[in-house]
C-alpha cells in the first residue's frame, strides 16, 4: 500500500501541473467563449478531487502516521476554497458583467490559493515516499570500556 501511496501522490502532482497548463490554455484560447475553461474546470472539478480523495485512502491504508494523513487532506480543503474563490470571483463584476478590481483581487486569491495546493502536494508526496522507503537505520554506537583501544 505504500508505493500505490507515492504512486497516487505522483498522480496528483501531475494533475495539479496540467491545472496550471490548462489555466494558461483558457486564458489564451481566442476568442475566449464560455468553454475555454473546460479542461482547467474538468479536472479541477474530477480528477483532482478524486485523486485527493485515493491520497487520502491511500495514506490510511499505509498506515501512515496522523499528520501526514491530515496533509493529505489537506489538498481536499483547498481544492473546495478554489471553488469558492472561482464562483466568487466570477461572480464580482458590475453591471455590465466586467470584471471588477474586487473580483480581480479574489482570483489572485485563487491563483494563489492553487501554488499552495502544490506545495502541499509535493509535501504529501515527499512524505510517502519518506514512508515507502524509510531511511535505513544508523548503526548503535559501541560501548567502548576505559583503557581498551577504540
Amino acid at each position: 500500500m505504500r508505493k500505490a501511496f507515492v504512486i497516487v501522490t505522483i498522480l496528483a502532482l501531475v494533475a495539479f501541473a496540467l491545472q496550471f497548463i490548462f489555466a494558461a490554455v483558457g486564458a489564451f484560447t481566442k476568442p475566449a467563449g464560455d468553454d475555454a475553461y473546460a479542461l482547467h474546470s474538468v479536472n479541477g472539478m474530477a480528477v483532482i478531487p478524486v485523486l485527493t480523495l485515493f491520497t487520502i485512502l491511500f495514506a490510511v491504508l499505509a498506515k501512515a502516521p496522523g499528520r501526514i494523513v491530515g496533509l493529505a487532506a489537506l489538498p481536499l480543503g483547498l481544492v473546495v476554497l478554489q471553488v469558492l474563490l472561482a464562483g466568487l470571483a466570477n461572480g464580482l463584476t458590475d453591471t455590465a458583467g466586467a470584471s471588477t478590481p474586487f473580483g480581480l483581487t479574489i482570483a489572485g486569491l485563487h491563483a494563489l490559493n492553487g501554488i499552495i495546493a502544490v506545495h502541499v502536494v509535493v509535501g504529501v508526496h515527499q512524505a510517502a515516499r519518506r514512508l515507502a522507503n524509510p531511511a535505513p537505520a544508523e548503526a548503535a554506537p559501541v560501548a567502548v570500556r576505559e583503557g581498551e583501544p577504540a
